[in-house]
């Protein structure tokens, strides 16, 4: 036994050694993309209080994606303390928004949770409440904005306006219907690959869409003070909806030049200047992508190295909770 855990621990360094030289590669090649030059002209000649306002959002933006992790808390009851869990959901997302849901919302949960001593079954747990309720306010959002006609489209883009239109009352029908399985279904769980996922209760998934809906409202309040605001707020959510989703459906890191390539689309109507454009979408990815995943990178290279400790904190509480008891 004592050789098979020394074997672990080296195969656990070299492991994670290898992880970070895969992050740091990743973060080079999204650094290069990047025109350096043009991000610290565009930051320098703006307006001082809305690039101070939009770092602000960023912060309360991130803070606002930590409390999906502690409504998982709350709803699988583990015991881990909650600055530990805002420290790891904000590190999971930065690593998430560029580097992809698999890796940073999921394998990096996976092994910061269990590092803190959580059981793998809880982990999933958590991740699946997280990825949802992202999700949930995304699709509220954009129920109410493709409904209402509040994106107009180009001529001959790639769907139409009564299409749009269609698949906001398709997303609205979606978030009703979670809502009454929520309140009134019978069965509340299901099984998959060995682990339960259950539904959680009316007022809970209400938290959910209420946590999350405000998330994607501040990103979009980012790049709208970004912008200037020469454009209508509630017309560049929309635009930042859309163009999320096509970042899904594309599959590239950080959705470097979908997002540009759909903003710059959908506001080719608006008396907003292409330059200005890829001005604020650059200093958006900087204070939003870039600078968060260096922090993030400290982060979880903090948190790898007071793992023990930690997660004896984390044993301590649980003990002294089951003494309460």
């Amino acid at each position: 036994m004592p050789g098979s855990k020394k074997t672990w621990r080296r195969i656990n360094k070299i492991l994670t050694t290898l992880f970070l030289g895969v992050v740091v590669v990743l973060m080079v090649i999204y650094a290069r993309k990047i025109n350096w030059e043009e991000v610290w002209e565009v930051i320098h000649n703006y307006n001082r209080s809305a690039l101070y306002a939009a770092c602000g959002l960023v912060v309360v933006s991130y803070l606002i994606y930590g409390c999906y992790d502690l409504m998982a808390r709350i709803w699988s009851g583990h015991h881990i303390a909650k600055r530990q869990v805002m420290a790891v959901a904000m590190i999971c997302y930065a690593f998430n928004l560029t580097l992809s849901t698999w890796i940073g919302g999921i394998g990096m949960r996976y092994r910061l949770y269990s590092r803190l001593g959580l059981k793998g079954s809880v982990i999933t747990r958590i991740f699946s409440l997280s990825i949802t309720t992202n999700w949930l306010g995304y699709i509220l959002l954009g129920g109410v904005l493709f409904t209402f006609g509040m994106v107009p489209l180009p001529a001959h883009w790639y769907v139409d306006e009564n299409t749009l239109r269609l698949l906001g009352i398709v997303l609205l029908a979606s978030i009703a219907v979670y809502l009454w399985m929520c309140a009134y279904a019978k069965k509340r769980s299901v099984t998959v690959r060995g682990h339960t996922l259950e539904l959680p209760g009316w007022r809970f998934a209400l938290l959910q869409l209420v946590i999350s809906s405000a998330n994607w409202m501040v990103m979009a309040a980012i790049i709208w003070l970004l912008m200037g605001r020469e454009a209508h707020y509630f017309f560049i959510l929309g635009v930042l909806l859309v163009s999320s989703i096509a970042g899904v459906i594309v599959h590239i890191p950080a959705g470097i030049g979908v997002l540009e390539g759909v903003f710059i689309a959908l506001l080719a109507g608006e008396h907003v200047a292409q330059g200005q454009v890829i001005a604020a979408l650059l200093a958006y990815r900087v204070l939003y992508f870039f600078i968060p995943l260096l922090l993030a990178t400290f982060g979880y290279l903090w948190m790898e190295g007071r793992a023990k400790t930690l997660r004896a904190h984390n044993e301590n509480r649980q003990a002294e909770h089951k003494t309460a008891k």
